[in-house]
C-alpha cells in the first residue's frame, strides 16, 4: 500500500491539503494575465501549489500551458539561461508544433546536448563569446516563447537566487525584458521573504510594484484534521483525535514537518494509531535528523548554537532585544541578538514571521527545534 503523505513535491489534488482560497486567486489571476509574487517560509507547500495550480490549468484551461524552473541552483546569467530553456523544452514536447520551433531555434544557438539518463529530459550547455550574448540569449528565448501566440504561464521557484548572481544588473534586466511579453504570465516563488520583500516592494528596484503578492500562511487546523483523518481511514487505518491534534501542535502546522510525520506514522504500520505510535514517531524523525543536527553545530559559532538554542527552547521570540531574553540565555548586547539573529535568518536557520504584533523569530526546522529543547 503506498503512502498517501507526499514528502516530495506534488502528485495529486486528492492527496493535496486544502489552499483552495490560494489557489482560487492564483487561478484569476492567471486567466487575466496578472503577475504574481509567492512568498513563503522554506517547506510550506508553494511548489506544491504551482503544481496543483498548473494540475488545475490543465484540466480545466488546456488552452493555458505552464512552464516550471526552480533556479535554487543557479549562480550566474548562463545557468538561469541553460534552466530556462531545459524547462520550455520539458514544457513543449518534441512532435508538437511548438515544441519543434523551439528545438529548431535552441539548435541555433549551438548548444551541446545531453540527456538525463533517468528522465531522459535533455540538458544543454551554450557556449557564449561575451556578456552581450548572454543577454540577447535571453532575450531571444523570452520572445520567442512569447511570439508563439499562446497564453503561457511561467512559474519561476527560489527567485530571490538573482541576487546572488555576479550580473549587477540582472534584475533590470529581466525587468526589462518580462515588461515586453504579452502572452507570459509570470509567477515569482521565494523563501527568503526579506530578499523577495526587496525585490517587488522596495520602490528603488526594477520589480517594484509590478506584481500582485500572495503569501503562504499555515493551514488551518480544522481543515488539516479533516485532511489526516481522511488519508488515514481511506488507507484501512483509524487514528485518534487526541493523536491528529498531538502531529498538529508538535509539528506547529508547518506544511512539510507535518506531512513527513504523518509519512512516518503511516510507514511504521499501525492499524489503530493512538498519540503513542505518534511520539514514537517524533523520536525516529529525531534520532534521524541528529547526524545533520550535529554538522549544524560544527558550521556555527559557540554564540550562534546558543542563539539558536535559545530561540528552540522559547519557541517563538518577538522581543529578541528584550532584556529579559537577553539575560536568561546570556547573549550580550540588544545589537548582537540583532546580529545574530540576521546571521542565522541568512544562513536559512531562522524565520522572522512579521505580523500586524510585530515579528516573531522561531527556528526553521520544526524537528531541530525540538531537538535543540532537550539540549
Amino acid at each position: 500500500m503506498e503512502n498517501p503523505f507526499i514528502i516530495k513535491s506534488y502528485e495529486s489534488k486528492e492527496l493535496f491539503c486544502d489552499r483552495e482560497e490560494e489557489l482560487q486567486l492564483m487561478l484569476r489571476n492567471c486567466i487575466n494575465h496578472s503577475d504574481m509574487t509567492l512568498i513563503s517560509q522554506r517547506r510550506m507547500g508553494k511548489t506544491g501549489l504551482i503544481l496543483r495550480l498548473f494540475d488545475e490549468l490543465h484540466d480545466t484551461r488546456p488552452d493555458i500551458h505552464t512552464i516550471y524552473l526552480d533556479i535554487f541552483s543557479s549562480r550566474n546569467i548562463d545557468d538561469f539561461i541553460k534552466l530556462l530553456a531545459e524547462a520550455a523544452l520539458k514544457a513543449f514536447r518534441q512532435q508538437t508544433t511548438i515544441g519543434d520551433r523551439l528545438m529548431n531555434f535552441i539548435k541555433s544557438l549551438r548548444p551541446q546536448f545531453t540527456f538525463d539518463s533517468i528522465t531522459g529530459d535533455p540538458q544543454l550547455q551554450i557556449a557564449y563569446q561575451t556578456a552581450h550574448e548572454k543577454e540577447y540569449t535571453l532575450k531571444g528565448l523570452l520572445d520567442f516563447l512569447d511570439s508563439q501566440n499562446v497564453h503561457i504561464v511561467m512559474a519561476i521557484d527560489e527567485f530571490q537566487q538573482i541576487r546572488e548572481y555576479p550580473e549587477q544588473k540582472m534584475e533590470a534586466l529581466l525587468r526589462t525584458y518580462i515588461q515586453q511579453t504579452h502572452h507570459i504570465t509570470f509567477i515569482f516563488c521565494g523563501s527568503k521573504k526579506h530578499i523577495m520583500a526587496d525585490i517587488f516592494a522596495n520602490e528603488k528596484k526594477p520589480f517594484y510594484s509590478s506584481t500582485a503578492f500572495i503569501s503562504l500562511d499555515k493551514i488551518t487546523a480544522e481543515s488539516y484534521s479533516a485532511f489526516i483523518k481522511r488519508l488515514f481511514n481511506d488507507n484501512q487505518r483509524s487514528i485518534t483525535e487526541e493523536a491528529v491534534q498531538f502531529i498538529l501542535e508538535w509539528t506547529r502546522r508547518h506544511t512539510y514537518y507535518t506531512q513527513q510525520l504523518c509519512h512516518t506514522v503511516f510507514a511504521n504500520g499501525a492499524q489503530a494509531i493512538t498519540i503513542e505510535d505518534v511520539k514514537m514517531a517524533c523520536e525516529q524523525l529525531m534520532k534521524q535528523g541528529e547526524a545533520v543536527y550535529l554538522q549544524y553545530r560544527q558550521m556555527l559559532t559557540d554564540k550562534q548554537w546558543n542563539y539558536l538554542i535559545a530561540i528552540a527552547k522559547e519557541t517563538a521570540v518577538s522581543q529578541i532585544t528584550a532584556s529579559a531574553f537577553l539575560s536568561k540565555y546570556n547573549i550580550g548586547t540588544p545589537s548582537a541578538s540583532r546580529r545574530l539573529a540576521d546571521a542565522l535568518r541568512e544562513k536559512g536557520l531562522l524565520n522572522d514571521e512579521i505580523t500586524l504584533e510585530g515579528t516573531s523569530y522561531n527556528v526553521s526546522d520544526v524537528f531541530l527545534s525540538h531537538w535543540m529543547e532537550r539540549l
